[in-house]
């Protein structure tokens, strides 16, 4: 069978016909890739074929180049780079050719085609005539060859690297705004030439550092905020809001001439699409505002200049923008989608930003409002000043709040019986901000019965009041109940929790999870039990065992559910049931042993069922997680049982946050059984082996295992001799990792790879301390002392892990005592302590771990 065949058949209502062509599309690609993507790329520029088999067949051939999980990206990459020269300038050629196709669609998927190729190429120096032929497009009359290529320039500025397009900058912004001007007849071929300058900003750094440059590009973008279209509109708005958040030091001249009033005009715009942009313009301008003010504390903390000055817009724009937003508050729809973002929503959300960036210039001129219309008849404006309250009790000083909220309160918690359910719903929001923020300002002897009351209410009311009321419920028992772990007889909400916990458990007997209400409900018993007092011990306990009726009852339906959409929700159930059995399990601690064995019944039947869900057998793993930490040593009882499920999920490395969690747990097992883990150590330790070295796991979860080396090598002491070498050249490996100084992301992960290493020779040294094993280490430690000495001298380490290596050091020297005394007089060493001790930007416990390592060092050289 043909691939138009095949790609028509994929397309097919007849379920049975589309499966099969998937399939079969698949053992093509895979058996002969070089044939597959010829066969999609002719299709694609054939004009004699369907246009939705065209876009088929372009959409296979782009997904036969790229994906988003990046291991995948990666393999496919080198398929596409391993194959001949003669194929590839083939392909290019092909979807090239797709672009000047009258079909619209057909040169938007092509163009898709052309950044996921470009994306691979343009890195290594390949298909260096690119820009030039897509520039020659944009040259001539035809609008349609202009618009996708326009289009086609944008993705490729979106996927590839911008450092191997910044050669080239001049040439592809000159084409992008020679198209974005208002002088292009054509809007379509405008709205292309804007988007793809959109995803140009980021490499036309030195171009936007020209002051005439910077100007052009600025007078084009404004120019489009007053087009005719309105798609134009909105996307030179959008435009705004990526120059605002990349070139925001460069914007003071263009915000006093023309960007306040564009943008004060744009969020008037009948158009809620370009109002919604012109909101998020402001909303952007605070949110760089408050990263600003966080650099200058940052850098009057280290006694230094900040790098950028903030020029205050948001302070000197409110008089203008304030009246603007909250009239939009007033513009609600009355039934609306929630997943739907909506002009009244942006602006309670700007203004909460506005809250947090100006402080206490934002009160004066939202209180008249809220005063005027919080008793209007009209319902509309009574849910805008609810909802104006509420967005600004972040930001402003507290005390200056506090009397404002201790006037409200009683009037808030009368409207949550008001007859409009919108009301209801933000009064119920605006609650749990004050729970959550000014709980100071919730007196228990005056508020608290009518407050759990009218919350409780709130139960039976809609499932999006639902929602809030048990948020506000979360934020009242985090603020009020004790820390975990901490003992405390009673608090505030003991005399409550009873009633509440009765109202939310008979409220999750519903079968539906309608705007996710019954997720929410039972969230708020999880939060309830963590942070109960002494005094609501037995409620707890009768919370573990309903939740245990609950999860047999889910078990024994298993193989009545059918539909996959039932089986979801069934999945979502045990999943939320789950939580609340962790959460009671981490209260209770070891008083749970006396259902230990329910317990552990009940999850481990769940985990052995092969119908279950990736995030079931995640949250189980979490509920057994929780056991060993409370069960300690008599968790070794169930580890036998446990230990082949933890093993496959081991093996399972595409479920790669099961796979994270897994790797948690052998932790978890590893400190509660102690020596006793070490009959399950072999089979652990390859799986772990394996897994660090396979190109399919996720690498976030590489550090994970790394450090999890040192929960065994601390679990097993003189056991781990073994492991020993393997490990020890594994951290050497993960040590030599670098990263390119420009790229974040990989510093980020190689740091924390960099913890996890150390993690791991942290366990192995305290574990064999004190055992003759310890000398099976002597051979590794110079690679060790270069590895500590490599982090100590980059000057962005972190204070996490500043404290881990001045740890390891004091490890090291108790440990080996003088056999190290060479290595403890190395000059660096001295200099790291003293500066962990007396710098001003690492914390107490680096500064204590830092003396403790210099007592050891000095012992060891004496």
């Amino acid at each position: 069978m043909d691939a138009t065949t095949l790609l028509a058949n994929s397309l097919s209502n007849d379920r049975a016909l589309r499966e099969d062509a998937a399939q079969k599309l698949e053992l093509f690609e895979k058996e002969n890739y070089s044939s597959y993507v010829v066969s999609l790329c002719q299709i694609l520029a054939s004009e004699h074929s369907d246009d939705s088999i065209r876009m088929s067949a372009g959409l296979a051939l782009k997904n036969s180049l790229t994906a988003k999980e990046f291991a995948r990206k990666e393999i496919l990459a080198q398929r596409w780079v391993s194959t001949a020269e003669e194929l590839r300038a083939q392909i290019k050629q092909g979807v090239l050719q797709g672009l000047s196709s009258p079909k619209k669609p057909v040169g938007n998927i092509s163009g898709q085609v052309v950044a996921a190729i470009a994306e691979i190429e343009l890195p290594l120096g390949g298909w260096p005539d690119l820009i030039r032929i897509m520039l020659d497009n944009i040259s001539t009359d035809n609008a349609t060859l202009k618009q996708s290529t326009l289009q086609a320039i944008g993705y490729v500025c979106e996927a590839t690297d911008p450092s191997a397009l910044a050669s080239q900058s001049n040439e592809i912004l000159t084409a992008v705004v020679q198209g974005a001007r208002k002088e292009e007849p054509n809007q379509e071929v405008r709205l292309a030439a804007i988007n793809a300058l959109i995803n140009s900003l980021d490499f036309i750094k030195e171009n936007f550092e020209r002051e005439g440059e910077r100007n052009f590009i600025m007078q084009v973008v404004c120019e489009a905020t007053q087009s005719t279209s309105s798609d134009v509109q909105v996307a030179a708005f959008q435009c705004l809001v990526r120059i605002m958040q990349t070139y925001y030091d460069k914007m003071r001249l263009y915000m006093e001439k023309a960007l306040f009033g564009l943008t004060v005009a744009g969020m008037n715009n009948e158009d809620d699409r370009v109002a919604l942009q012109a909101i998020e313009f402001w909303s952007t301008v605070c949110d760089e505002e408050m990263d600003l003010k966080e650099e200058l504390l940052d850098a009057q903390e280290a006694g230094e200049q900040p790098e950028r000055e903030s020029y205050h817009f948001a302070e000197l724009a409110l008089s203008d923008i304030l009246p603007v937003l909250l009239w939009i508050l007033t513009k609600q729809e009355e039934d609306y989608d929630e997943d739907e973002w909506t002009v009244s929503m942006a602006s309670a959300t700007c203004l909460s930003l506005l809250a947090q960036c100006v402080g206490n210039m934002v009160i004066a001129p939202v209180v008249p409002f809220i005063e005027t219309n919080i008793t209007s008849e009209e319902w509309r404006n009574r849910e805008a000043a609810v909802m104006a309250f509420g967005s600004i009790l972040d930001g402003p000083d507290p005390v200056v709040l506090t009397p404002l909220v201790d006037q409200a309160l009683p009037t808030l918690i009368q409207m949550m019986r008001d007859s409009v359910v919108h009301v209801k719903d933000t009064v119920a929001w605006t609650l749990g901000r004050i729970c959550e923020l000014l709980i100071h300002c919730i007196k228990p002897e005056v508020h608290m019965n009518e407050l759990v009351s009218a919350l409780v209410y709130g139960l039976q009311d809609s499932p999006r009041i639902v929602g809030n009321c048990c948020w506000s419920l979360m934020n009242l028992a985090e603020q009020l109940g004790p820390t975990p772990g901490d003992e405390a007889p009673t608090s505030p909400l003991s005399m409550f929790f009873e009633g509440i916990i009765t109202a939310l458990l008979q409220f999750t007997e519903r079968s539906n999870n309608e705007a996710n209400c019954r997720t929410s409900a039972y969230e708020a018993i999880s939060t309830l039990a963590m942070y109960s007092a002494n005094d609501c011990i037995n409620t707890v306990q009768r919370i573990v065992l309903t939740v245990l009726d609950r999860l047999e009852v889910t078990m024994a339906m298993e193989n009545q559910i059918l539909d996959a959409d039932d089986r979801a929700s069934h999945s979502e159930l045990q999943s939320s049931l789950l939580g609340v059995l962790t959460n009671c399990i981490r209260r209770l601690s070891s008083d749970i042993s006396q259902v230990a064995d329910r317990i552990m019944t009940v999850v481990l039947q769940l985990l052995n069922n092969q119908s279950k869900q990736a995030t079931t057998t995640e949250d189980a793993f979490l509920a057994i997680g929780a056991m060993t930490s409370a069960l300690d040593a008599n968790f070794n009882r169930y580890a036998e049982l446990f230990f082949p499920i933890l093993c496959t999920a081991l093996q399972n490395p595409a479920e790669y946050q099961l796979c994270f969690i897994a790797v948690g747990l052998i932790g978890d097992i590893c400190r509660a059984l102690g020596k006793d883990a070490a009959p399950y150590c072999n089979s652990l330790m390859q799986l772990l082996v394996t897994n660090l070295q396979s190109a399919h796991l996720h690498r976030t979860v590489k550090p994970a295992i790394l450090s999890c080396f040192g929960d065994i090598a601390l679990a097993i002491g003189e056991l781990f001799g073994p492991y020993l070498e393997v490990v020890m050249m594994v951290l050497q490996q993960a040590g030599g990792m670098r990263a390119d100084k420009d790229n974040y992301e990989m510093i980020d992960y190689v740091n924390t790879l960099y913890e996890g290493c150390v993690e791991a020779y942290v366990g192995i040294v305290q574990g064999l301390n004190e055992t003759p094993q310890a000398q099976l280490l002597l051979p590794f430690l110079p690679h060790v002392f270069e590895f500590i000495h490599m982090i100590a001298v980059d000057q962005n380490r972190t204070d996490t892990l500043t404290r881990s290596i001045i740890g390891l050091l004091g490890d090291l020297a108790k440990t080996f005592d003088s056999q190290l005394k060479t290595f403890f007089q190395q000059d660096w060493i001295p200099a790291l302590l003293r500066e962990a001790r007396t710098s001003r930007h690492y914390g107490a416990s680096t500064k204590e771990t830092s003396r403790w390592t210099k007592e050891m060092i000095k012992r060891a050289c004496q």
